[in-house]
């Protein structure tokens, strides 16, 4: 009877290393491997079975899944991954890339300095066909806060639209506004800060 597929629920994105095993007496029949997060960023993975279920959560954990369908975990090296998967690690997905360019005051137009990098930024995300596109537009802390969320994501939709004009297919952007939630550097209200007129945009 073959082994049925089984599933893993990921939180946040995360890298893994997933290998099906040559079936033996004792081995394992598919490995899970947590690979470090792009900036140390902390991870995990649920594996699970009709029989059992595991969490991973550190860099080079493993959860070695059995033809039983019980679920076993361990610890591996990168050095071991290196050495054992190198096919494997060759055809990993590339890690996410992140970018941000800045506004005008109280506007949807990019600074003149933003505009030059525009182009690099595109060309960037063209080099990951199919990947999504996360644009969040923010604001400084002038003005009303119903009216920073509606230009903050006034931002991300003219960012967004800049991408579809240069050929990328709509339902691999998404546009958001955060208004002055998330500032980059943190002030007092009504302080004008350049920094914080930007939208962030994530390509992964």
């Amino acid at each position: 009877m073959p082994l049925q597929p089984f599933p893993f629920r990921l939180f946040p994105t995360v890298a893994l290393l997933t290998a099906t095993m040559w079936m033996t007496a004792c081995a394992p029949v598919s490995r899970v491997i947590l690979l470090p997060q792009p900036g140390g960023e902390p991870s995990a993975v649920v594996v699970r079975t009709p029989q059992a279920e595991a969490v991973i959560d550190s860099p080079y954990g493993v959860a070695n899944v059995a033809r039983s369908g019980r679920v076993g975990t361990d610890t591996t090296t990168a050095d071991e991954v290196r050495s054992r998967y190198p096919r494997l690690l060759a055809i990993e997905p590339m890690a996410p890339e992140r970018f941000m360019l800045e506004f005008e005051p109280g506007t949807s137009d990019l600074t003149q300095e933003a505009q030059s990098r525009l182009e690099a930024v595109i060309k960037r995300a063209g080099a990951r066909p199919g990947g999504e596109i996360v644009v969040t537009g923010h604001t400084d802390r002038q003005g009303t806060v119903e009216a920073n969320d509606q230009l903050s994501l006034q931002r991300a939709l003219a960012l967004r639209a800049l991408f579809i004009e240069r050929g990328f297919p709509p339902e691999r952007i998404e546009a958001v506004g955060r208004g002055e939630r998330d500032p980059l550097v943190p002030t007092e209200d009504e302080v004008p800060e350049p920094r914080n007129r930007r939208a962030e945009i994530l390509v992964r």
